[in-house]
């Protein structure tokens, strides 16, 4: 438990060692500093009556659902640990070497931009050209009159491609599925769950998002990028991967948390940059959503590495242009140029841009309610087993295929534009003016939206000049399949992002709205629909100045700043009055314990001491072998307090903590002495090297199984000192939880020591780790603390 010397997450057995040195301490009794008055006439013992009763134990879970998988919540070591080796190995090191360290992070910064670039493109090219395929496959069939056979050849192929992005995520990486943004926004928090960055992951990801994308389902892949990027930049930052036998010694100095988690916050803001071509949006996303700490450091190599992604897909797209990229030619890597349109507003403007901000603001909130019921039903059938995330996802293909194939044959259809008769209607090829089954010289406006790739799609919408392609009947029909698809498609076994649901959705009721004010307002009608994107996007998502810049590159229009700044502002705060975010509400669904900016309002009656609980499990500055391989044995907590006593000290002081993994590391080397006596971190070094007290990357962790000691060794002796953390960071027992909660977030920390208010007492009280501060298990202690 808290006090108890557990890990920084949760995670972990918290049983107690029966070792002589799990000293227990009693619970410190500040709970009854805890007052409150409910009436200044009640009876005088009332006011002696503690507000919180805690409970003797505690049930909440340590576990998380990622992708649908039950699995081990572990807290990030993001801290610097200065110990005395690591304060050895920092004097050992000379001007080259420290040169090296910062030339590798802007190198690798750099190499993370140009992978990512490349898998971008690579992603777009094969969505291209696999739906493209497929849908010049369908329209042959459909221009021979041949629907039925057209039918079933689209439907088998969205089917069998969403079967096999399921299977890929259901047998390989569950952890794949989703938009991933949740679960590396939790891991830059400082949460470590199992596989969400493993290389299996990334692979899934990459093919799982293609398959699914060229399976006519309303999702994305630009959320998925996203956690693309994540993973490219956690594999090359971890030197490859032990468990597949790839790893590279030259970028050793990077195996710790901290530099990983500058390099996975290169890779989330590239995976924006190579999804919309935004590598401003692209840094600002990664600062406003994804990241909990940030420093100007990082803002210059985050920058550097979209930088590498905007200039490597600008030369690849000017290649593709030539015709080298088989179907690939403007769809894919959207940019919908807006540049030449004049938005100028009145006073009337406004107030349909007001109303476009507010509907938004409610349809997103709403949107994110769905979202969270369907999820909860996915739940539960995902748990039965992978066959049934394949057939669920089988399933939802087959309803989306049944509306993107059937909706259009309702729409009567239109004929062209006298000013555009060559290029109307567009056939084999994408374009605004779909024929599916209208006869020459007329186009079915449902199926230019349906039957085009989702990006082409968002291009129609936005196109100018367009005012009377789509009628209200084609836009309202449009917008509520897109609405409902879109939620009941999130959930399912497949790589799959928001981003392009949310901008169909709100790009056609955007345009919807534009064509029914269009008597009072002066605004085109392409417009609106940008607008509305705008507005959906703030009510589902709440963020403001990144997707703010990411439309204005996406459109390359500064002129509409001030407009697509106030409906996102206007449906951000609306939105907020109803629910949080679809990411937040993600990180909480899947139990990821998330440490938000703000502390919980219940954590403002509690101090520290009221959430520790023992006993408390401690070790000696010089420690017998057998107790500390016991000790590990027994628990699985990550840190330790470290006691200097006698005849170290005249009495017993916190001398520090000490991490697990160093522990191990320590006891592999065998530094042992017959005595109680203390060693040097010269000793230490001429055992071992610097780079064994390095986080591994994927795969097997010294274990301590592993340690193979004998009996005569246990009876030794180890020293400690060299690998306690002389500095960790204290808080007295009677500092208000709150306080604690903002230090520990804003500190990055994984472990805090709780110090006792008296002296005569145990130097140390506690630890408190990320679980402590989490709204269920205080709820566990104190059931009416927290209303549920």
């Amino acid at each position: 438990m808290a006090a108890a010397a557990k890990e920084g997450g949760l995670g972990g057995a918290e049983s107690t060692p029966s070792t002589p040195l799990a000293t227990p301490v009693a619970t410190p009794v500040s709970t009854r500093s805890v007052k409150w008055e409910k009436d200044v006439e009640d009876a005088a013992g009332a006011l002696d009556r503690p507000l919180l009763h805690k409970r003797c134990t505690n049930t909440t879970s340590q576990m998380a659902v990622v992708g649908a998988n039950t699995c081990p919540i572990e807290s990030l070591d993001y801290e610097v640990v200065e110990n005395e080796v690591y304060n050895q190995d920092w004097r050992s090191r000379g001007k080259l070497q420290i040169f090296q360290y910062q030339a590798l992070k802007w190198a690798l910064a750099l190499f993370v931009g140009l992978v990512v670039a490349l898998v971008g493109f690579f992603n777009n090219i094969a969505v291209e050209n696999i739906a493209g395929f497929k849908l010049l496959l369908t329209s042959d069939l459909m221009l021979k009159d041949r629907y039925m056979m057209a039918f079933v050849v689209y439907i088998g192929c969205n089917t069998t491609l969403a079967a096999a992005a399921a299977a890929l995520c259901a047998y390989v990486a569950p952890a794949a599925a989703g938009s991933g943004i949740p679960e590396v926004k939790a891991y830059l928090n400082g949460i470590d769950a199992h596989s969400i960055l493993a290389p299996s992951t990334l692979l899934v990801k990459i093919f799982g998002s293609v398959l699914g994308v060229s399976a006519g389902f309303v999702l994305g892949k630009e959320g998925p990028m996203v956690h693309t990027g994540a993973c490219v930049a956690s594999f090359l930052g971890q030197g490859g991967s032990r468990k597949y036998g790839l790893t590279w010694n030259w970028i050793r100095y990077f195996k710790n948390d901290l530099d990983r988690r500058d390099l996975i916050t290169c890779g989330a803001a590239a995976g924006v940059a190579a999804a919309f071509r935004a590598p401003v949006g692209g840094v600002l996303f990664a600062l406003e959503e994804v990241t909990s700490w940030w420093r100007s450091a990082l803002l210059w190599r985050t920058f550097s590495t979209t930088a590498v992604v905007a200039m490597v897909l600008r030369g690849l797209i000017s290649y593709c242009r030539g015709g080298h990229c088989g179907l690939f030619g403007k769809g894919g890597l959207i940019m919908f140029d807006l540049s030449s349109r004049q938005a100028t507003y009145t006073a009337t403007d406004l107030a349909a841009v007001m109303l476009l901000g507010i509907l938004g603001g409610l349809l997103g909130a709403l949107f994110n309610y769905f979202v969270d019921r369907i999820l909860r039903v996915y739940s539960l059938l995902n748990e039965k087993g992978a066959r049934s995330k394949i057939i669920l996802t089988v399933t939802i293909s087959v309803i989306t295929s049944c509306c993107t194939f059937g909706l259009p044959w309702l729409t009567s259809c239109t004929p062209c534009p006298p000013e555009l008769a060559g290029k109307c209607p567009t056939i084999g090829r994408s374009g605004n003016f779909k024929n599916f089954q209208c006869p020459a010289g007329h186009y079915n406006a449902l199926a230019s939206l349906f039957f085009n790739t989702n990006d082409d799609a968002i291009r129609n919408l936005f196109s100018a000049g367009t005012d009377r392609e789509f009628g209200v009947a084609t836009l309202l029909t449009f917008f509520v399949t897109v609405y409902a698809l879109g939620i009941l498609t999130y959930g399912v076994a497949v790589p799959s992002g928001l981003f392009i649901p949310v901008i169909l959705a709100g790009a056609s009721f955007g345009r919807l709205t534009g064509s029914l004010v269009g008597s009072i307002s002066g605004l085109d009608t392409g417009l609106f629909a940008l607008l509305g994107a705008a507005s959906f996007l703030g009510g589902t998502m709440r963020m403001t100045v990144s997707v703010c810049v990411i439309l204005l590159e996406l459109t390359n229009d500064l002129h509409l700043l001030p407009l697509i700044m106030l409906v996102l502002l206007i449906a951000k705060t609306v939105a907020d009055c109803f629910n949080k975010g679809v990411y937040e509400q993600m990180v909480r669904m899947k139990g990821l314990p998330y440490l938000e900016v703000h502390a919980e309002p219940c954590m403002r009656s509690l101090v520290a001491g009221d959430v520790v609980s023992g006993p408390l499990i401690t070790l000696s500055s010089v420690e017998r072998v057998g107790t500390v391989v016991e000790t590990l044995r027994h628990t699985g907590h990550n840190g330790f307090p470290v006691i200097e006593e006698p005849p170290f000290a005249a009495a017993p002081e916190l001398c520090g903590l000490v991490l697990r993994s160093h522990l191990l590391v320590l006891l592999q080397g065998r530094i042992f002495t017959r005595g109680r006596a203390k060693a040097s971190a010269a000793e230490v070094f001429r055992t071992l090297a610097p780079f064994d007290f390095a986080k591994a990357g994927s795969g097997k962790g010294l274990k301590v199984e592993d340690l193979g000691l004998s009996e005569e060794e246990m009876d030794m002796y180890v020293d400690l000192h060299p690998i306690t953390n002389r500095s960790p960071y204290t808080v007295v027992e009677n500092m208000s939880l709150a306080k604690a909660a903002v230090l520990f977030r804003g500190l990055a920390l994984r472990h805090m020591c709780v110090v006792p208010m008296t002296q005569g007492r145990p130097p140390v009280v506690g630890i408190l780790t990320r679980h402590d501060f989490m709204p269920q298990y205080i709820r566990g202690l104190y059931p009416n603390t927290i209303p549920r």
